[in-house]
């Protein structure tokens, strides 16, 4: 490329990020002032005054503090739109259950009337909408600068997202009943939505999807296999939060959902490079293609592996500290808080290992000399 030609590029790039960054500051600049959207009453923080602190200290000698606030809060919206509202509000040190409020934070307000005027005024939450476009704008927008590439993967997020609501849609309706088939079947269709969009309607899409499949899918069966013969014993699923149906298969449809994307992922990469190392040596042998499978799943395993396991275990990381600073011993905390996301991570763990001599061995089945020229 000349110097004429470097210097379009480089002008193409930076008109593209400042078109990126000129409609994600207007995003956020409409969705801070988009409080006429809202039924719920809007207000802004205009001051804040501390009126009293209280200390607390429990049977555990856990110290903590109350501090209660008086807030000169400026309604946003609807009829009382531009008054000032007196609000108190009570917050602990630890802001476990409550919230410590400041000056400029808008929140959502929940008012009491009694003949049609104010007469008490809360506060429900925080207004959370802005934080969160600036998180979409800028995955947005990465995803934009990546080309085709990254906007295949914002179109399957996309997608994806849509048909997961339908499945929750799907199982509110049916009262719980068949929630592991339901999700099962959309996580097959995550799964083919997604491979599609990256790799395209082709051999390497099939043999992606099957792999991925087969290694989630026998993980859980495994897994199935071994509660079954133990009589699900050690397992709590009573200490699921907020749920309100059988435990056990939304236990296994959280399982199925939270593994799918690591083993995709690795499937993914092993039968690409696979593929490609196949058609640049076609005599290559099945011992040959076992041995690279096997080399690039070594490579993979770990970080997937204790990226899984982080993510299901960190969820639960609060309430294990809130467990230990309340007198309860290790084992009862983990095994209270943190032992199903373990399990999960187990099986997910199953699939990923599971996933190597999978993809291997498809591989060498379905991509044979000559076979690969159109993969």
């Amino acid at each position: 490329m000349d110097g004429k030609g470097d210097l379009m590029y480089w002008n193409k790039k930076v008109i593209l990020v400042l078109s990126i960054v000129l409609m994600g500051l207007a995003a956020v600049f409409f969705v801070k002032n988009d409080a006429f959207l809202y039924q719920t009453p809007v207000g802004r923080i205009e001051s804040v005054k501390k009126i009293s602190k209280t200390v607390q200290i429990d049977n555990f000698k856990n110290q903590d503090y109350s501090v209660r606030q008086q807030l000169k809060v400026k309604i946003l919206n609807g009829k009382e739109r531009n008054r000032i509202i007196t609000v108190n509000n009570e917050y602990t040190k630890s802001q476990a259950t409550d919230l410590k409020y400041r000056k400029g934070q808008t929140v959502l307000l929940h008012l009491t009337r009694h003949h049609h005027q104010i007469k008490t005024a809360t506060i429900t939450d925080l207004k959370r909408d802005v934080p969160l476009t600036i998180l979409i704008v800028m995955v947005i927008g990465l995803l934009i600068m990546m080309k085709s590439t990254g906007l295949r993967a914002l179109l399957s997020l996309i997608l994806n997202t849509i048909l997961f609501f339908i499945a929750v849609e799907i199982d509110v309706q049916q009262e719980g009943s068949g929630v592991f088939w339901i999700f099962s079947g959309i996580a097959a269709v995550f799964c083919a939505v997604t491979l599609v969009l990256v790799l395209g309607w082709n051999k390497k899409m099939w043999v992606s999807f099957t792999t991925t499949m087969l290694g989630t899918f026998i993980a859980v069966a495994i897994s199935l296999l071994v509660f079954r013969l133990t009589n699900n014993g050690g397992l709590h699923f009573e200490t699921m939060e907020y749920v309100t149906q059988n435990p056990e298969p939304l236990f296994l449809a959280e399982t199925v959902l939270g593994s799918l994307g690591a083993v995709m992922d690795e499937s993914t990469d092993i039968i690409v490079s696979l593929a490609k190392l196949r058609k640049e040596n076609p005599l290559i042998s099945m011992k040959q293609l076992w041995i690279s499978g096997r080399n690039i799943g070594k490579t993979i395993m770990g970080p997937l592996l204790n990226v899984l396991f982080m993510i299901f275990m960190a969820d639960t990381f609060s309430m294990m500290a809130l467990y230990l600073r309340n007198g309860n011993g290790w084992g009862y905390s983990f095994e209270m808080n943190m032992q199903l996301g373990f399990v999960q991570s187990l099986i997910s763990g199953i699939g990923i290992v599971l996933t190597v001599p999978i993809a291997s061995w498809l591989v060498g089945i379905f991509f044979k000399k000559g076979a690969v020229q159109h993969a």
